[in-house]
């Protein structure tokens, strides 16, 4: 346990260090606080974007999922790949021909202010509430389900124990992102990404031994690797898909909080190189989260687990020597800050481009903008502990509870909204602003109509429809109007090269499903 508590400790101290060494001066600007001068390399691009994407809930939900369902669960992993690549090669380019600091700022330039004002805020609310929230809440709940005995030294009590450990990687995180921007989260990210990939080997490892090696995968639990679902699933049915394409544009292409590494990129070259090998990191995490789950089905056989979310646990637990269980902790740990640092930078970066600059102070300097965001990233930790502490108790006072598809269930309703407005700024001829607005508000609508008289459809299919609909309101009466939008003006690269590696990875995922169908 000592040695644990050692690695720990050396974690902490070696992110704070690093973070520090990115601090930024009082005359710093907008686009070197927010956008770290947009000067970012393809790989800090692909670490730290990929970085911001792993949660603890991963390890702990998926891997529990992947236990109970199978390779079915890495659809959302490895289907990531889809929203990657129009990203790299439809909107960032759009984004950095802008030269935008906030996605808002591209839908306001396309679709006018109104579009633009909507999304801000949509991702304020989102972001200072259930965002933040829940990577704290999974984060801290994660690590003291899996390592309680470790850290009973904070509290005996469990609830309060984890409400502490909350609040305090809130605040640390908190502390380097106000005090470095951008340029610190990058640094962190990559040391947190490391020590991600690090405790996920382990884990993989170990559980690959016990089971007897990658073959048995096959002979033990052949009935988990399978990618596709029947279409009567409750939770991951295949026609899911479609759904899950859509939502992957909101999350990969117009989610501030992962693009804004890509806007700070060197060039464009830069950005779709880095969201390219980001592809290739996402196929590597999928396996990190979903093999270990079904490995354990094989190992257990006929006395399967109580709880799938028991997963992570049973094998940190059982198959981990001493010392390696420290590294797991810091995993978890660094899978919780790598996200909520990310989070609280975009937050600042929205409030103080969107909101702060574009009504309230029209004339702000940098210096003032700079400390709008940062009084941003103290008020939203204050939201964010608050969102995490409901979400904890509510846990802690009905272990059964599943409140994820809850969760789920209200971002939908905000985010096929988002989804259409990018849809529309990217594919279609500038339409006329009030349909934009009759399209957006649309999204709403259908998502209580088909809530309540389509009980029964799985929410991932709901929200598909959603956004398809939600679109078509705005693009059938443009396209009558003013035809369809150039296929040149949709499609860019900055190399041959770059197009055929585009074009491989989709390859490879269609390969995937073919071959785990």
């Amino acid at each position: 346990m000592l040695l644990d508590l050692i690695i720990v400790i050396i974690y902490f101290t070696t992110i704070f260090v690093a973070a520090l060494s990115g601090r930024v001066g009082k005359d710093v600007t907008t686009e070197e606080y927010f956008l770290s001068n947009r000067n970012l390399r393809w790989y800090s691009v692909a670490v730290s974007t990929i970085a911001t994407n792993v949660q603890g809930y991963q390890f702990l939900g998926m891997m529990g999922s992947a236990y109970l369902y199978g390779l079915a669960q890495g659809n959302l992993e490895i289907n990531a790949i889809q929203g990657l690549w129009l990203s790299a090669f439809i909107f960032v380019p759009l984004y950095i021909k802008d030269k935008v600091i906030t996605v808002s700022q591209f839908i306001k330039n396309r679709l006018g202010e109104t579009a633009g004002l909507f999304y801000s805020i949509s991702n304020i609310l989102l972001f200072a509430t259930i965002a933040l929230g829940g990577a704290l809440f999974w984060g801290a709940y994660a690590a003291d389900l899996v390592f309680g005995d470790y850290l009973s030294f904070i509290h005996e009590d469990r609830t309060i124990r984890a409400a502490i450990l909350l609040t305090g990687l809130g605040i640390f995180s908190a502390i380097y992102t106000y005090l470095g921007g951008l340029g610190a989260v990058v640094k962190t990210d990559l040391i947190q990404f490391t020590i991600m990939v690090a405790g996920g080997l382990i884990v993989l490892i170990a559980t690959l031994k016990q089971l007897g090696g990658w073959g048995e995968l096959y002979q033990k639990t052949p009935e988990l690797m399978h990618l596709h679902l029947p279409a009567d699933h409750p939770q991951l049915p295949w026609v899911a898909a479609g759904g899950w394409f859509l939502l992957n544009i909101n999350y990969w292409c117009a989610n501030q909080s992962v693009i804004q590494r890509s806007l700070a990129a060197r060039s464009l070259k830069e950005a779709q190189i880095g969201l390219m090998v980001g592809g290739v990191l996402k196929y590597f995490m999928a396996i990190l989260i979903i093999i270990p789950g079904i490995a354990l089905a094989g190992i257990l056989g006929d006395n399967p687990l109580q709880d799938p979310d028991q997963t992570f646990p049973y094998l940190v637990s059982n198959f981990l020597p001493v010392g390696m269980r420290g590294i797991i902790l810091c995993a978890l740990f660094a899978s919780l800050m790598s996200t909520v640092d990310s989070t609280f930078n975009s937050l600042a970066t929205l409030w103080s481009i969107d909101i702060y600059k574009g009504y309230l102070n029209k004339d702000a300097t940098d210096a003032q903008m700079v400390a709008a965001g940062r009084k941003t990233i103290l008020v939203s930790l204050v939201t964010g502990v608050a969102m995490g502490l409901v979400l904890l108790y509510s846990k802690m006072s009905n272990v059964e509870m599943a409140f994820t598809h809850t969760l789920n269930e209200l971002r939908y309703y905000i985010i096929t909204g988002i989804v259409v407005l990018i849809c529309t700024a990217g594919f279609l001829v500038i339409p006329k602003q009030r349909l934009v607005i009759i399209g957006f508000l649309s999204t709403f609508g259908l998502h209580f109509f088909l809530e309540n008289f389509f009980p029964d459809m799985n929410y991932f299919v709901r929200a598909g429809w959603v956004i398809f609909i939600g679109f078509l309101v705005i693009a059938i009466p443009t396209i009558l109007q003013k035809g369809w939008r150039p296929l040149k003006g949709i499609y860019h690269s900055a190399s041959p090269r770059l197009t055929k590696v585009g074009i491989l990875l989709l390859l490879s995922l269609a390969a995937l499903h073919i071959i785990f169908h």
